[in-house]
């Protein structure tokens, strides 16, 4: 999964983004692991959008965990570690996808395609259909569009009205004004063509009580997918796909892309979508926040989770301390032996109840275990509404009681009690299986994955770097142990270590046996792996234990003003804005690098290699406090 997660972290800032993983589900070859998702864990936890102040941030990150928690504990060079801010501003991490061709994603064309712009052009228009509108009108319906009303409306009386001109009224107006819809309205014996925001909250209304969207002419010889590339800024995909369905009227699930990218960063991704043409989408760019889209082409297919071949990073890493020298060396590691490719934070949540520590009591099945760990007070600071959420839960087991705490029912929490609530405290299975089963699944496999960290800090500490009698390497997707011989003719960079499961092999030495024993205290027997629910039988996979980027390069650059961005975007390059210029005498230092990495990677594992530092919001909460005090 490539992508960035919360590391310096601004305060206050979380997310949950729930999205597809592959089934884990018995196959006749032991299975590579192919995560799909680029570095974004759904963390479970309520979120309302607002940031706390930092100090609550800081308190709460007391009770968090730090990478010793997670089994993150070996390096792989041996140079000294230097100090840095890492995502002091969001503009500081910039990913780019790179697609199933190869090529890094850019957005640099806001066009609407050739044969789609003469499609436009050639379509018989009603002449009157430009005229239908008054230039007063058309102010208001743009301040509409432009968010300025946008809980507001337009009324707009039709002269010499007849259902012809009042249909003239509605297509000028959704052609003209993506984002805005119309309806007609009767009052005071007028009938009104009233147009309101799509993405207002009455619009949001009636989309849950309409039926399937409208049908469009579509040409035959056009493909049915829409494919465009999305910038976006300081927003995950989730929340930006969902405001383009709330523009565009459509169901969520009609877009389709290759993986999520981390909110805190500038990202720039494919997205396809069934049957909206390149004008209506182009025309959004007129009223996004922070969303840019372009690059449009058509095609017949959509895009796949797990598709893409991989991220480019571009990362600024402020305030560093280390010398010129030191940089040098720690990035040369990086671009010639790699990183050890451990699971990042992000995989375990951020709150005094870690992920894994779910994921094990679901597979224990152990649930009156697994509604504690997700409803019972914790330790640090939480949003208001989630602390008395909690605490009616522990006075009175009373799941109504408790959903009444909670304004966003949609969280976790929110889900798990609605469940309770509807099926019973004896009936926990069911009422669990309310939350989607992404963010299920998501608990197990961060169990999966802190014993993975774990054992691969053992076979770094028990071998080092290099391959050994009873390592595994793949033979295509086959899972094969090394002899003495064999292990002479294999690196470190062939060797790969199972998440446990039903469907993989361990390795033969020492190493390989402290699974079963790091199961077995957990109480979970490593010889049966299945579960009584399907969705929660873990069949395994195999992931490298080292990880070499590619395209790696860096420099150092010294700037005045720590507000500016220090990366040239795509949408400034659009702009024409000029590129950061830098000073040679500029107080401040910084480590500006790019890299690329294959999916199912963390970025953040690449720098902590780089900076030797510990990259839980924990210790970098402390690190961050410290530097602003």
């Amino acid at each position: 999964m490539a992508e960035s997660e919360p590391v310096v972290v601004q305060v206050g800032e979380k997310r949950g983004c729930p999205e597809d993983e592959e089934k884990d589900t018995p196959s006749k070859k032991p299975r590579v692991e192919i995560d799909h998702q680029d570095e974004e864990e759904p963390e479970g936890e309520a979120s309302d959008g607002e940031e706390e102040n930092g100090e609550t941030f800081a308190d709460m990150m007391k009770h968090g965990l730090t990478e010793l928690d997670v089994g993150i504990l070996k390096y792989v060079s041996d140079h000294e570690g230097f100090s840095g801010i890492l995502k002091e501003r969001y503009s500081d991490f910039v990913v780019h996808e790179i697609n199933k061709q190869g090529k890094i994603v850019h957005l640099d064309d806001l066009s609407i395609p050739a044969e789609a712009a003469e499609e436009v052009a050639e379509a018989p228009q009603p002449p009157e259909e430009s005229d239908v509108l008054t230039e007063e009108q058309k102010k208001q319906l743009g301040e509409l569009q432009l968010f300025r009303n946008k809980e507001d409306n337009v009324s707009i009386e039709v002269i010499d009205d007849t259902k012809e001109k009042r249909t003239l009224v509605h297509k000028a107006i959704k052609t003209q004004f993506p984002g805005l819809e119309t309806k007609t309205e009767e009052k005071d014996g007028r009938k009104l063509i009233v147009a309101y925001h799509a993405a207002g909250k009455k619009a949001l209304a009636e989309v849950k009580t309409t039926a399937a969207p409208r049908k469009h002419f579509w040409p035959k010889n056009r493909g049915s997918f829409c494919h465009f590339v999305l910038y976006k800024e300081n927003k995950d995909t989730m929340d930006a796909i969902n405001v383009l369905s709330k523009f565009l009227r459509l169901r969520p699930n009609m877009f389709s892309y290759m993986g999520t990218k981390d909110k805190r960063a500038i990202t720039v991704q494919e997205i396809a979508v069934l049957k909206i043409t390149a004008e209506r989408l182009a025309h959004l760019n007129k009223c996004l926040m922070n969303l840019k889209v372009g690059n449009f082409c058509y095609k017949n297919h959509p895009l796949k989770l797990g598709e893409l071949r991989g991220n480019h990073f571009t990362v600024v890493i402020r305030n560093i301390s280390g010398t010129d020298e030191q940089v040098h060396k720690a990035l040369t590691s990086l671009k010639q032996t790699g990183f050890i490719n451990y699971y990042g934070m992000q995989r375990f949540g951020t709150t005094a109840v870690p992920t894994y520590q779910v994921g094990r009591a679901i597979l224990k099945n152990d649930w009156n275990e697994v509604v504690d760990l997700i409803l019972k007070p914790r330790p640090g600071a939480e949003k208001e509404f989630l602390v008395r959420c909690r605490e009616e839960w522990a006075k009175t087991q009373d799941p109504e009681a408790s959903l009444k705490k909670l304004p966003n029912k949609r969280c976790v929490e929110g889900q798990l009690l609605r469940g309770l609530s509807m099926y019973g405290k004896k009936n926990i299975v069911t009422a669990f299986g309310l939350i989607p089963r992404n963010n299920r699944l998501m608990y197990i496999h961060s169990y999966q994955s802190v014993v993975w960290n774990t054992m691969v800090s053992r076979r770094i500490e028990a071998f080092g770097l290099k391959a050994v009698e009873g390592d595994i390497v793949l033979k295509g997707t086959t899972a094969h142990l090394l002899s003495v011989e064999e292990a002479e003719s294999h690196s470190i960079h062939d060797v790969v270590m199972p998440l446990p499961g039903f469907d993989v092999i361990y390795p033969s030495h020492h190493v390989g046996k402290g699974y079963r024993e790091l199961l077995s205290a957990d109480k979970l027997d490593i010889d049966n792996m299945r579960h009584k629910v399907k969705d929660y039988s873990l069949a395994g996979a195999y992931r490298r234990i080292i990880i070499r980027p590619s395209d790696v390069s860096w420099e150092v650059i010294k700037y005045d003003d720590p507000r500016i961005s220090l990366v040239h975007s795509d949408f400034e390059k659009l702009e024409n804005k000029p590129a950061p210029v830098f000073s040679k005498e500029g107080k401040h230092r910084a480590l500006r690098m790019e890299f690329s990495l294959p999916p199912s990677t963390y970025a953040t594992m690449a720098i902590r290699e780089v900076l030797k530092l510990d990259t839980s919001i924990k210790k970098q909460t402390q690190l961050n406090t410290t530097w602003f005090n």
